[in-house]
């Protein structure tokens, strides 16, 4: 064989080698599962993606490919204001193996028809079995085998901090099982809900989340839980990194219910008010610098019927206009009140018919008032 010819077939062995470890390269990217290399090859010399991929990387990889499966696309045919067919859609993930899934409650109220389609487009149709609209979720239920469900465990939202690694799964824009991941920006606080009320305890992220994400969940690196994501502040409706989540201990006290009864009776004291600033305690001549202040007092509520005394005049401080004359509530059952959320979350972790005692802070002295919180009425009247 003349030395050309050699060096042509050497040639072509070459670039049938590289072609080969090429493939292979790529089905690491592709798959996550690496072939198995010739003998006396090592791997990191064969697959160098796999040798640069971090532990950080490797969770979010086997979370994606664990979790997806109990992930869902609910799909959503209502009617228009013109009697119009309109769709709509968002996301969900199973609650347990008898087919029940948590979504958003804005995602499927006043549906028609709502099909949910599963991870490998298996797609089957849902019942709402309750719905909240104070806490914006929702149960659905499929009928599905055991087999065909995987249901994914709810975490505790208490424990969660900021700075904490998060991932959202979900359904953005239609792209079903989308994976975004982030930090938890904030946690406590307070976002509104589909009723005057308000959702106390929110998780806000950075994490991508866009319309169809709601109803996802919101999961730490352990796999678990920690909020149903629900809200964005954008001016564009598009993600621009301040999303907000449902905590999972608001799900696991409301979803029970729903399966249940159908619908979450929550409590209610009857106040309007704002956090306590400088500003007011100046313009009401206040010793206190820390509490919930009430503005107004509902008609027919539990507040009212205790005596708690809304705000009487306004008063101007720094150029603003701030409330005078209302009480100030500084404690519940002895522990300290220091903000409107304060108050927000401590009525809402109690249940209808308890009896409070509120430390009050009224006329430059503090007074307890005992008040019977009752279930939050569905129209306000002031």
């Amino acid at each position: 064989m003349s030395s050309i010819r050699r060096w042509q077939l050497a040639i072509g062995i070459l670039g049938l080698l590289v072609f080969v470890l090429s493939a292979c390269s790529g089905a690491v990217v592709l798959s996550g599962i690496p072939p198995t290399p010739a003998a006396g090859i090592s791997e990191t010399d064969v697959w160098p993606a796999l040798r640069s991929t971090t532990d950080e990387e490797r969770i979010l990889i086997d979370l994606y490919q664990r979790l997806v499966p109990g992930v869902v696309n609910v799909q959503v045919l209502r009617r228009g204001p013109a009697n119009e067919a309109m769709g709509a859609a968002g996301s969900g993930f199973f609650f347990d193996r008898q087919g029940y899934i948590v979504t958003n409650a804005h995602v499927v109220r006043d549906a028609e028809l709502i099909d949910v389609v599963l991870y490998d487009d298996t797609v089957v149709s849902a019942t709402v079995v309750g719905l909240d609209e104070d806490s914006d979720l929702a149960v659905l239920k499929v009928d599905l085998p055991a087999s065909q469900i995987t249901p994914l465990r709810l975490g505790d939202s208490d424990l969660v901090v900021p700075g904490q690694r998060v991932v959202a799964i979900g359904n953005p824009f239609g792209q079903q099982s989308s994976m975004t991941v982030g930090i938890v920006s904030a946690v406590g606080r307070t976002i509104p809900s589909l009723t005057p009320f308000r959702i106390p305890q929110a998780i806000q992220t950075d994490a991508a989340i866009n319309p169809g994400n709601s109803g996802g969940p919101l999961l730490n690196l352990r796999g678990e839980v920690i909020g149903v994501n629900a809200q964005i502040e954008s001016v564009s409706r598009a993600n621009s990194g301040v999303g907000f989540a449902i905590p999972s201990n608001i799900v696991k006290r409301v979803v029970p219910v729903l399966i249940e009864r159908g619908k979450f009776t929550w409590p209610w004291l009857g106040v309007q008010g704002t956090t306590l600033r400088p500003r007011i305690v100046r313009a009401n001549g206040l010793a206190v610098t820390r509490g919930a202040y009430i503005i107004d007092v509902a008609a027919d509520g539990p507040a009212r019927a205790a005596g708690l005394r809304g705000s009487t005049g306004r008063a101007m401080v720094d150029g603003l206009t701030v409330p005078v004359g209302g009480d100030v509530i500084t404690a519940i059952d002895g522990q300290p009140i220091r903000s409107m959320e304060d108050l927000i979350v401590s009525i809402s972790q109690r249940q209808v018919g308890d009896r409070v005692i509120l430390t009050v802070f009224r006329d430059g002295k503090s007074v307890e008032i005992p008040v019977t919180l009752a279930a939050r009425p569905t129209q306000l009247r002031r």
